[in-house]
């Protein structure tokens, strides 16, 4: 019986583990996402601080600028919650519908095997003399520099085609990061149709802030992904337990029968020994007192009962 009863002590054992291991991490989620919202605000004016800081000393060297478009998207990934290699990959190189070598900044993995795609672009020299200008009208003409820059940035974007690369399940839109949010925002005041533009070539416009809190939302997502994934398991060896139940209180039900058939076979061969007059203890005994050399007795209750 305790052999029977091992498997499934352990199985409901396993149960009850995975059980308060859902549930512990499903509290300790839920608080880990109240920190990361407290936090979210700080990271953002912090990220913004950095970028304005060092817009001055990038504004005449636009390679610079990429390389420092990069850094700030870095920083955001590692404050997104998302791990490299497993939630994002960096500057992963493949080819479009057309056979172009394609390479995004980012590629956000999602659920289903889905990705999101994210390109980092810098406008900063328009945007520096504009913020720079005394005079209202170059101030003008400079926000107006500025906003084709970001134009420019769109169209290019669009004509690499990242929906349709190759091996990726991405949307059908592209994010286009830009690392400086007065930046973004000064070129969407100058021009409201700026979003729309982007939309319809299929591109989202997002600064640090919004970027960042896109990634968390991603991250966010991923944690549920991951409950769920937990309950379906649970369900899975829950039903895995209750078949071993089922397979249990079968194998017992055999037990019983084999039980009570070996004591209704116990019970017809003790019948044989000493019911009716030819049973087989009176045959014995007839045979000993024939002169049978024996060297046991049988019991003495048993020859009685046998006489009876």
């Amino acid at each position: 019986m305790t052999d029977l009863l091992s498997p499934l002590k352990e199985k409901i054992a396993t149960f009850e583990k995975k059980v308060e291991e859902t549930y512990e991490k499903g509290l300790k989620d839920q608080t880990d996402l109240r920190a990361e919202l407290k936090k979210l605000y700080e990271l953002n004016s912090k990220i913004s601080l950095e970028a304005n800081n060092l817009t001055k000393a990038l504004k005449g060297d636009v390679k610079q600028q990429g390389n420092w478009g990069e850094l700030v998207l870095e920083r955001i990934l590692d404050r997104s919650g998302l791990t490299k290699g497993v939630e994002y990959e960096r500057e992963v190189v493949t080819q479009n519908e057309e056979g172009a070598r394609i390479r995004p900044d980012v590629i956000i993995k999602l659920p289903e095997n889905k990705h999101l795609i994210v390109d980092s672009k810098v406008s900063l020299v328009a945007y520096e003399k504009a913020v720079n200008s005394e005079v209202e009208e170059q101030r003008l003409g400079y926000l107006k520099e500025h906003v084709n820059s970001i134009k420019q940035h769109i169209k290019g974007l669009a004509e690499k085609h990242y929906s349709s690369a190759r091996n990726l399940n991405s949307p059908d839109f592209v994010l286009l990061f830009i690392p400086v949010e007065s930046s973004f925002s000064l070129a969407v005041q100058q021009d409201n149709e700026l979003f729309n533009i982007a939309w319809d070539n299929k591109i989202v416009i997002v600064s640090p802030s919004t970027l960042l809190a896109t990634l968390r939302t991603v991250s966010s997502i991923w944690r549920q992904e991951q409950q769920t994934q937990n309950v379906q398991e649970i369900a899975r060896q829950g039903g895995a337990l209750y078949d071993k139940f089922v397979g249990f209180y079968t194998d017992l039900e055999k037990v019983g029968k084999k039980m009570q058939e070996a004591q209704t076979a116990y019970v017809d061969s003790m019948k044989k020994l000493y019911d009716g007059k030819d049973n087989l203890v009176r045959k014995a005994e007839r045979l000993r007192d024939l002169g049978a050399k024996t060297q046991k007795e049988l019991p003495q209750k048993l020859i009685e009962r046998a006489e009876e």
